[in-house]
């Protein structure tokens, strides 16, 4: 009886936190990790060079690639629902529409991901003709003068 009096008491005697430090528990970690490089390994001001981009792009499709390998192991999953629809009872309407809809899912992020990894391919050759035509305008203003 003893403990659970005493267990009741450090309740009530628990420091409530304040405000400030509630404050600080919840923001100053987003403080600390804006100041870090991103999840690529790269500072978010290097968002402009082709290589980053390519990089993106190359992310983008690796994912894209095991999104529809995802997706084909759900459709071949859905063919086994299918085929042997007696073995689930019940429950194998509900598993073929799970297994559709995530089957779709996959498809869909897989589409997506390409569209990214297009867009990026497509900005940083963008990027490098730029920088190509920049430097080489750089280069006949040096000879000229």
């Amino acid at each position: 009886m003893a403990t659970l009096l005493a267990k009741a008491e450090d309740r009530v005697n628990k420091k409530i936190p304040s405000a400030k430090e509630f404050f600080m528990a919840l923001f100053l970690p987003g403080l600390i990790a804006s100041g870090t490089p991103n999840a690529y390994g790269e500072d978010t001001n290097q968002s402009n060079s082709s290589e980053y981009h390519i990089a993106r792009a190359k992310y983008y499709e690796e994912t894209a690639m095991n999104l529809s390998i995802k997706a084909r192991e759900q459709e071949q999953l859905l063919e086994h629902y299918e085929e042997k629809s007696y073995l689930y009872g019940k429950r194998a309407q509900d598993l073929q529409a799970h297994t559709w809809a995530l089957m779709r899912k996959y498809r869909r992020a897989s589409m997506e991901n390409l569209t990214k990894a297009a867009d990026h391919r497509r900005i940083g050759s963008d990027l490098e003709k730029n920088n190509y035509f920049s430097s080489r305008q750089q280069e006949d203003e040096l000879i000229s003068n």
